[in-house]
């Protein structure tokens, strides 16, 4: 079985600086203990965006210290609470050569995409033309591998009323550009929503991690915002096999 480590939206500060009372540096120190602790035999860890809360530099500094202890290759992908420069200027390797922070990742089990779904200004996710075509070109490349496909935000609503509202807006576009290769289509991982969650859209199966410090709550009925919650953090452990995908939450503990 190949291992796959799934974490997201960090929300990192620069060391020391509280984040809804908890300290997002100290919060990766622990996540990145109990993985080596427990999974230290991962093949890839993929990060799926919000690696920092605001952007700044000594924010990314910091994740890259602290991701660098895990002796798995680690891919960070882009979110929309992250700046595009100074995360590409920290992680230069996740920058494609037409600026966007998306890339292919080939595997024993197939081609990981990890998509650009930022929106610089906005909440919401985007999937300009752009980065369609590129998404077309990458999965027309190669007609046998199987694909797991990452992005930061959910093109599907999940209920929760403001995290709904902030979701991927090109979701019908980017369907469009999947439906001719549906059959090569494993699975979609998504974050943004600091929740452990898993379904299925237009029957491909997705699922969502919480994050690694703050977790937003289980509440239908909020329109406006996004309520905090403390619930424990935790990551993803993928299991992929030839016939199977099996997703564990693997929760480590918080300190407030």
């Amino acid at each position: 079985m190949f291992k796959l480590l799934h974490l997201s939206d960090l929300h990192l500060k620069p060391p020391g600086v509280v984040l809804h009372g908890l300290h997002p540096d100290l919060q990766l120190q622990r996540c990145v203990s109990h993985i080596l602790a427990e999974h230290a035999d991962a093949d890839l860890c993929i990060v799926s965006g919000d690696i920092a809360h605001d952007g700044e530099p000594l924010a990314y500094r910091e994740a890259r210290g602290q991701l660098k202890r895990l002796p798995m290759p680690v891919h960070v992908m882009i979110g929309n609470h992250d700046d595009r420069a100074a995360l590409g200027a920290e992680f230069p390797e996740a920058c494609a050569a037409d600026g966007f922070i998306h890339r292919v990742i080939e595997t024993v089990v197939g081609r990981m995409v990890l998509l650009d779904t930022q929106d610089p200004g906005s909440a919401e996710g985007r999937l300009c033309e752009a980065r369609l075509a590129w998404l077309r070109a990458r999965l027309a490349e190669n007609d046998q591998a199987p694909v797991y496909l990452f992005a930061h935000h959910p093109p599907v609503p999940v209920g929760l009323q403001r995290m709904d509202a902030i979701r991927l807006r090109d979701a019908e576009a980017f369907m469009a550009a999947l439906l001719p290769f549906r059959d090569r289509l494993r699975h979609l991982f998504f974050g943004h929503l600091h929740r452990a969650i898993s379904g299925t859209w237009r029957d491909l199966p997705f699922s969502g991690v919480r994050g690694t410090s703050h977790q937003i709550a289980l509440d239908f009925t909020t329109p406006d915002i996004a309520p905090v919650s403390f619930e424990t953090p935790g990551y993803g452990v993928a299991l992929i096999g030839a016939d199977s995908i099996v997703v564990h939450h693997a929760d480590f503990m918080a300190s407030r």
